[in-house]
């Protein structure tokens, strides 16, 4: 099976492609910007017939777009998120190659959800920033396009590889700091929400199945349970060893801009504003993964603290 993997070198796509490369049937080609890809294409400038060329040249039966911004302005990620995914599903519809079109999404595009609910895949989307939008534009374009194709919707990935801009990168890296200097106390903010974590590798899991399958529409891929954020820090702590105490910091008025990790704030240097979840979900958010098992036959292998020990080592390792 020839494969196409668009974003091999990205937080997912690296270990799709780590993936399908131990698959000896299949036969992996790496689309994507970087030096490293197999073939060099920008989705978001460059244009669908120049795609189309190179997708009846290698005539993939399955492409895989694990690429996209997590971070920027609503114009960047209208570019990087709806804009490529648009330049694909036109080359594909395009070319004489009939492939499979399996498109990474995320569970920002549904937005805020009840607290104690599971989110099923024909909850109506309503995200809450544009990041969530621009995602859900491009599912809008993936499932109008009539392409045989699958979006899966993943949650909060985690485990090793996790990015340092994100929340649990960031729980790591103070906890790294504070462990360095000798703190005994580590102060907190913005650990209430909670999101469904699903390991990274269990992800890499799905994407390979939903190549295979023959399932269509969207499908969530998750862990089906909701963890507090302030619940995973002590999880860390004891993967991690800290014996300090764990203190979380009281959220300003006003929209949700919490500190996340700065031990030893003082009033001469004041922590930076950051958002801990900036992915307009709200306090809660948890996948509703019965559609996952039933057409993949896929269920998540890779606990918690697993993923959590795996983002540890890497943060170790700086030390």
């Amino acid at each position: 099976m020839r494969v196409l993997l668009i974003g091999a070198n990205g937080f997912i796509g690296r270990f799709v492609a780590d993936r399908l490369l131990a698959d000896p049937a299949v036969q992996l080609t790496a689309l994507g910007r970087g030096d490293d890809a197999d073939v060099r294409f920008d989705l978001a400038t460059g244009s669908p017939g120049a795609l189309t060329r190179f997708l009846d040249a290698v005539h993939p039966g399955v492409v895989i777009n694990c690429a996209g911004a997590t971070r920027g302005g609503a114009r960047e990620l209208t570019r990087h998120n709806t804009v490529a995914v648009a330049t694909v599903c036109e080359a594909l519809r395009r070319s004489g190659c009939g492939a499979r079109l399996v498109q990474i999404g995320c569970g920002s595009e549904y937005g805020p959800s009840q607290p104690g609910s599971s989110t099923p895949e024909d909850a109506v989307p309503r995200p809450g920033g544009p990041y969530g939008v621009s995602k859900l534009a491009a599912t809008e374009l993936v499932l109008g396009s009539g392409l045989d194709a699958v979006v899966l919707r993943v949650f909060s990935p985690a485990g090793p590889g996790t990015p340092a801009g994100s929340p649990l990168g960031r729980l790591a890296e103070a906890m790294r700091r504070a462990m360095q200097s000798g703190d005994g106390e580590l102060k907190l903010g913005g650990l209430g929400v909670q999101r469904d974590f699903v390991d990274v590798r269990d992800v890499a899991r799905a994407v390979h199945a939903a190549s295979l399958s023959a399932a269509q529409g969207v499908i969530n891929i998750g862990s089906g349970r909701a963890v507090r954020l302030r619940d995973a820090a002590a999880v860390l702590a004891r993967v991690a060893g800290y014996g300090g105490a764990l203190h979380e910091l009281d959220a300003p008025p006003g929209p949700l801009r919490t500190a996340l990790g700065h031990p030893r704030p003082d009033a001469d240097h004041a922590p930076p504003v950051a958002y801990p979840y900036p992915d307009g979900c709200g306090s809660w958010q948890q996948a509703d993964v019965r559609t996952a098992r039933d057409r993949l036959g896929w269920r998540p292998r890779i606990n918690l603290e697993e993923s959590l020990a795996d983002i540890w080592m890497e943060a170790a390792c700086r030390i």
